[in-house]
């Protein structure tokens, strides 16, 4: 019987939460109740295919966490650390806390808190298969490429088109290969998948749900708590 690899989750959720403009970490928003962070951490917690969670997150949220995790009880919780002053610094924090035998990371984004369980296995699935896979989902808009003074340059094909979401996953070599080869250049990503671009490996695109947002702006805690409701049967 094929033994099955071990894949850590590393949820990033040290960002300063800008441009929500709430006055605290966006990551205690409370949807329908729930804070995100606890949303997000019940997926993984959830995920067949995830052993083990490290949460990253800024030092003035450490206390709210830990309390956050104890509420809830999540049994997969391994580590939780500090970020650094950039999303690639928090997350090579994440990857250093991780067990020495995760063979696979899952690197995903605290405040994207309507993740399920079954799409989290489908791109760590996928990953198994391919070593470099990521959620994202076919756009629906046409996009447009601009220039000076906002005058379009060029339109995509929009089938071509994806707009990537997490978890993105890889496995251990691959990312840490890139992750140093970054460190070493001096290059800065916001975006994981670029990161082991960068060094000419191929990523694999996962159909993910259109539901598996991102919470950055004040508009979308109304389409969050949309969704909730949706699935748990109150609209």
């Amino acid at each position: 019987m094929k033994t099955k690899p071990n894949c850590c989750a590393v949820i990033v959720a040290a960002g300063n939460s800008e441009r929500m403009a709430l006055g605290f970490s966006k990551q205690f928003i409370p949807l329908c109740g729930v804070p995100v962070i606890a949303r997000t951490l019940s997926a993984f917690d959830a995920a067949d295919l995830i052993d083990c969670v490290v949460v990253v997150c800024r030092e003035e949220d450490f206390a709210a966490l830990q309390l956050c995790i104890e509420k809830f009880q999540f049994k997969k919780i391994n580590a939780v650390v500090q970020g650094g002053a950039t999303r690639q610094e928090s997350v090579a924090a994440g990857i250093a806390a991780a067990p020495e035998d995760a063979s696979y990371f899952a690197i995903h984004d605290g405040a994207r808190a309507l993740i399920t369980p079954d799409e989290i296995n489908s791109v760590v699935e996928d990953c198994f298969e391919c070593g470099a896979s990521a959620l994202a989902a076919p756009v629906k808009d046409t996009i447009k490429i601009i220039g000076k003074n906002n005058y379009v340059v060029s339109t995509p094909e929009r089938s071509s088109l994806w707009a990537v979401q997490t978890p993105q996953v890889f496995e251990r070599g691959i990312y840490q290969t890139a992750m140093q080869q970054a460190q070493k250049d001096g290059t800065d990503y916001t975006d994981d998948c670029q990161l082991v671009e960068h060094m000419g490996v191929r990523v694999h695109l996962c159909k993910g749900e259109y539901t598996n947002i991102k919470l950055t702006t004040k508009e979308d805690i109304c389409f969050a708590e949309a969704i909730v409701k949706s699935r748990e049967g109150e609209i």
